[in-house]
């Protein structure tokens, strides 16, 4: 990807993303359960794969001036993940305008909703002056 191709890609493709993940055994905690921090790694794990999903690489998108920082983050806990569970991560898009972003997560083990969460992810440049998100990152 250019850093022309993406403002002439039209809006962002995509509103919803899946992917699954393992618990790995460094990222439990004392107890074996998955470390409430790696939640947070998670989700953006989910952001990423769904840009790289909509046909977007992120380091092409920074090599493009813009970056996407995390300037909001919540997460709510319902029942602990395990070692070697194997955990769908789904990330929505709930806005996208003006300068940021929105994510809506849900993490599951099967059916159990294991944690929710969101962040918003501001667009800006290199030196970290605010941007207008770009036409192909607004939903």
């Amino acid at each position: 990807m250019s850093s022309e191709q993406p403002e002439t890609a039209g809006r962002f493709p995509l509103k919803s993303h899946e992917i699954q993940l393992r618990v790995r055994y460094q990222e439990t905690d004392g107890q074996g359960r998955l470390h409430h921090a790696n939640y947070v790694n998670f989700f953006e794990v989910g952001r990423v794969e769904m840009l790289r999903a909509a046909g977007y690489n992120y380091r092409d998108v920074e090599r493009s001036g813009i970056y996407l920082v995390v300037v909001e983050v919540a997460c709510q806990y319902f029942l602990p993940a395990w070692y070697d569970d194997l955990l769908t991560v789904t990330t929505t898009v709930d806005w996208a305008k003006g300068t940021r972003i929105r994510h809506i997560y849900e993490v599951r083990r099967d059916a159990d909703l294991l944690a929710s969460g969101s962040t918003v992810v501001a667009s800006v440049s290199p030196e970290g002056k605010v941007l207008r998100l770009p036409t192909w990152l607004r939903t």
